[in-house]
């Protein structure tokens, strides 16, 4: 469905060192720079980071949530802990298993440098 997402950072050399740990633990290699940003190629799609080019403060999008599909609940909580060691933050419960209305889930949410809301999400064989 998408093609790509793209966020607001502030520092971006923060934001470069945040991603690259938490997209390692996915096997997707480090940011590809291109002027005032940076680019993460996974197979189904790509995740970048830029300054603003307006030059105005970039800012997060309240109520907004960006999902990154992970493989298993060891790989999430690697996602999750990578994400808190280098900069960002955990938010809700922690990482683990939750019963939701189509069947259990293991997630783990956490904030980058500049408070954008990520959740690492495996969904377990029922």
């Amino acid at each position: 469905m998408f093609s790509h997402v793209m966020v607001g950072v502030n520092d971006l050399e923060r934001s470069r060192k945040f991603y690259d740990a938490l997209f390692a633990t996915m096997g997707i290699g480090p940011g590809v720079a291109n002027r005032n940003r940076y680019f993460y190629r996974g197979p189904h799609g790509t995740f970048g980071i830029t300054t603003p080019i307006n030059g105005e403060p970039a800012c997060v999008g309240n109520g907004s949530t960006i999902g990154f599909a992970m493989q298993s609940p060891e790989q999430t909580d690697a996602f999750h802990a990578a994400g808190v060691a280098n900069g960002g933050t955990t938010c809700e419960d922690p990482p683990g298993l939750r019963e939701a209305p189509g069947g259990k889930l293991y997630l783990a949410y956490l904030r980058d440098p500049d408070g954008h809301k990520l959740c690492a999400l495996h969904r377990p064989a029922q």
